[in-house]
């Protein structure tokens, strides 16, 4: 299963796709799935503070309806690496940085989300769809608005890096971006969404989108 079509010239008015990533618990799930999230992303480097095991986000993953994308998140697997995650949780899209898909193979049925980074070099030919995040992942770090925005001209973008509650509404209005993805932004801790922020973000996070003003 891929990320829903999307066409970038009628982005003013298509939903805005909205990511809520590095899913930890149960009560995150229901939170994001209640504010109507499009994606839920569950983190597999083991460094990470949001770490879960392939196993407990199969557990967690049962109770997302169909409709919502469940994104395995990696940052530069081996290629045993995602096989071990693939062998107990079968996301619908696998997220890495975009070089590590010249030498991984990812499952047939399972879509790819290549990630590019603030001030980390272009690919020659660009995906039709991006996710656009800082330098280092899970940092809380900004990213570049002014390079997304650029890409956003040339392709999809799914803005991550920074977002919060309160800056949302702004790197919308200035990216206009295909989606946005959040999640340090919107925790009581590293891995604990907090329900209220995740409702909030999305709330504003559209209500841009559609033009200020606009009722819900």
């Amino acid at each position: 299963m891929s990320l829903p079509p999307q066409s970038h010239q009628h982005a003013a008015v298509a939903p805005l796709w909205v990511k809520v990533c590095g899913m930890t618990t149960a009560e995150g799930i229901d939170a994001a799935v209640a504010a109507g999230v499009d994606a839920v992303g569950f983190v597999f480097f083991p460094q990470s503070k949001r770490y879960v095991s392939p196993e407990r986000a199969a557990r967690l993953a049962a109770s997302v309806p169909k409709h919502i994308v469940k994104v395995a998140v990696f940052l530069h697997p081996s290629q045993a690496e995602l096989d071990a995650v693939l062998g107990g949780f079968r996301p619908d899209v696998v997220q890495t940085d975009h070089v590590d898909f010249f030498r991984l193979t990812v499952p047939s049925g399972i879509g790819v989300l290549p990630v590019l980074r603030s001030g980390g070099e272009l690919p020659g030919t660009l995906p039709k769809r991006v996710l656009f995040e800082g330098p280092v992942s899970g940092t809380g770090t900004t990213a570049d608005w002014s390079s997304a925005l650029t890409l956003a001209r040339r392709c999809e973008v799914i803005l991550a890096g920074g977002l919060t509650p309160a800056n949302v509404a702004d790197a919308v209005r200035i990216v206009a971006p295909f989606g946005v993805d959040v999640s340090s932004g919107v925790e009581q801790a590293p891995g604990v969404k907090d329900p209220e922020r995740i409702a909030e973000f999305i709330r504003a996070a559209r209500q841009q989108h559609r033009g200020p003003g606009t009722e819900q």
